[in-house]
């Protein structure tokens, strides 16, 4: 688990947006869960790696003052891939919406109070 409670949740949507202030970032689209997080960003891996690096940093120090604990938070450490063209795009966002209605946690993506961004608006199930 990342994200125990709806107050975690808000302090990592928090951290996602302060994130794309700090490392110039415009989210396609995230997606929160309580065991992962998705994100669709256009920029390059440079930005990518720093940024996740302070973002899964702050964050966990957060959670373990936040519930007592200690050590990792993350069991690795993130993944990136290259997104090709506009289909392989849409495709990938849709993916990141639809994470948990496939969970079963939400009817619609756009239930679904975690997750954000441009192509959010875009959406149709």
């Amino acid at each position: 688990m990342i994200a125990f409670d709806d107050i975690d949740h808000n302090a990592l949507r928090q951290f996602v947006l302060k994130t794309a202030e700090r490392f110039d970032w415009t989210y396609d689209v995230f997606c929160l869960m309580s065991s992962h997080y998705h994100l669709v960003i256009p920029t390059v891996l440079t930005s990518v790696s720093a940024g996740m690096h302070w973002l899964n940093g702050i964050y966990a120090q957060r959670i373990n003052r936040r519930h007592n604990r200690t050590g990792h938070l993350f069991e690795n450490r993130f993944s990136a891939r290259l997104v090709t063209d506009e289909d392989h795009w849409r495709e990938t966002c849709r993916y990141v919406l639809e994470n948990p209605v496939k969970a079963g946690l939400c009817v619609s993506a756009l239930d679904w109070p975690w997750s954000g961004g441009r192509y959010l608006r875009e959406y149709r199930p």
